[in-house]
């Protein structure tokens, strides 16, 4: 896409905006914004979420899964167009204005924009990057983890606007403009999800009929199996695997070096995926007492407490890169015990056929969760190790075959992304002229 410039341009007198349109003004953002400090008193407004990928949206659109507090009075309240700044996280760029009435965490910063600025436009200007990152040199703390950005560093910031009208304008052009970005990118996205899909069918068809379609069939007395191959045999897992459950290691002795070993809880569980982004530690002179607890590569675990997530089942097989690590509580560790391999194993747990077991478990239940003893007398039919070596390796080709297709969607999104980012910043910055 290919825009035109304005006509003339004028230093901005701050460094990190450089030119700006001849037109366009600079002004601190305490002569537009003003700070407010609206409580409710009941709480039963609605509940907002602020975010650095989102911005200002309601709570009920997020993870349903996500902790809520019984009560909410005392929360700010916010009204439509207000700028919400999540103190906490506003160097990452967790700000926006809202779209709704609503409350807030009694932390966070409410500012009411006045008639001189449009608040669409506002919203796009504020979540740029270059914004961002000052909203980062301006919060203090010693740690990103206990940044925080005032209001009087807040307010101080210098807003870049142009007139009234031509901010209605820009916002205009970077609605109609994203709108077709955001369509190419649902429709990426739910390539994605097809072939997650598709994938899904392939490993729960592997394990419950096998990769011979001549086989001779017998019916499992299994609603949700079906048929499986005649010369399968049933097994309850309990036999065949050896579980452990986690450790209550006590959170006063938890460490935050990187220099001790990590626990391993839920929250690192996702599916086919060990995340390290929030971890804690132990110390290493006390993992002596814990060794039955240290993990090993290949063992798989799960996490018991909502096991069963949007994108799956959280499962997942730890690797060489993921040790040392200790085994906390409400996560199991699973090993196979032979003639049941640990690859086949793996693919059992991930089957449709797994979840169809315990998901009636979950229903109706405020934390969903599975225990040890639900998992061990789960029953399925299993062939021997020479052929769960063959359906394994068939599955391990066929998923990295769908995994290659997944990230070039995921290339292509990433790209699309960064151009709607590039468009929008452009355009409230004056780069270009729409």
């Amino acid at each position: 896409m290919a825009f035109p410039k304005y006509d003339s341009y004028k230093d901005s007198g701050v460094d990190w905006l450089g030119e700006i349109p001849e037109d366009w003004q600079i002004i601190r953002a305490k002569y537009v914004l003003k700070e407010v400090d609206e409580r409710s008193k009941t709480g039963k407004e609605e509940l907002l979420s602020v975010s650095h990928l989102t911005g200002v949206t309601p709570r009920n659109e997020k993870n349903v899964n996500m902790f809520l507090a019984e009560d909410y009075s005392g929360s700010k309240l916010c009204q439509p167009n207000d700028i919400v700044v999540n103190t906490m996280w506003a160097w990452m760029g967790a700000l926006g204005v809202s779209p709704v009435e609503g409350i807030v965490s009694s932390s966070y910063g409410v500012y009411r924009p006045n008639d001189t600025v449009f608040p669409k436009f506002l919203d796009n200007l504020l979540r740029t990057s270059i914004y961002i990152a000052e909203y980062n040199r301006r919060s203090t703390g010693v740690h990103s983890s206990r940044l925080r950005l005032y209001p009087d560093k807040f307010l101080d910031i210098p807003l870049l606007l142009p007139p009234l009208n031509e901010q209605e304008r820009i916002s205009e052009f970077i609605d109609n403009t994203t709108a077709e970005i955001d369509e190419a990118i649902a429709k990426k996205q739910r390539l994605i999800e097809l072939l997650q899909e598709q994938k899904a069918i392939l490993i729960n068809q592997a394990v419950t009929k096998g990769l011979n379609p001549k086989a001779p069939m017998r019916d499992s007395g299994v609603e949700w199996l079906g048929e499986i191959p005649e010369h399968w045999k049933k097994i309850k897992l309990k036999y065949f695997i050896d579980l452990l459950s986690g450790f209550a290691f006590k959170s006063s002795s938890y460490s935050m070096s990187n220099e001790d070993i990590p626990l391993l809880r839920g929250i690192n569980i996702n599916p086919r995926t060990i995340k390290w982004d929030e971890t804690v530690y132990w110390p290493k002179e006390k993992v002596n007492k814990f060794e039955n607890y240290l993990l090993e590569e290949n063992d798989i675990v799960i996490g018991m407490d909502r096991p069963w997530i949007s994108s799956g089942i959280r499962i997942a097989r730890i690797k060489y890169c993921d040790l040392p690590c200790l085994l906390l509580q409400r996560v199991a560790r699973i090993r196979a015990i032979k003639p049941l391999t640990q690859a086949y194993l793996e693919l059992i747990l991930n089957s449709k056929s797994f979840h169809s077991y315990f998901e009636p478990m979950l229903t109706g239940i405020s934390v969903p969760h599975i225990s040890p003893e639900q998992i061990k007398i789960f029953e399925t039919y299993i062939p021997d190790e020479f052929e769960q070596n063959i359906i394994c390796n068939f599955v391990e080709q066929m998923s990295r075959n769908f995994d290659i297709a997944k990230r070039q969607e995921e290339k292509k999104i990433n790209i699309l992304e960064e151009l709607k980012s590039i468009l929008i910043a452009e355009a409230v910055t004056g780069k270009i002229k729409v």
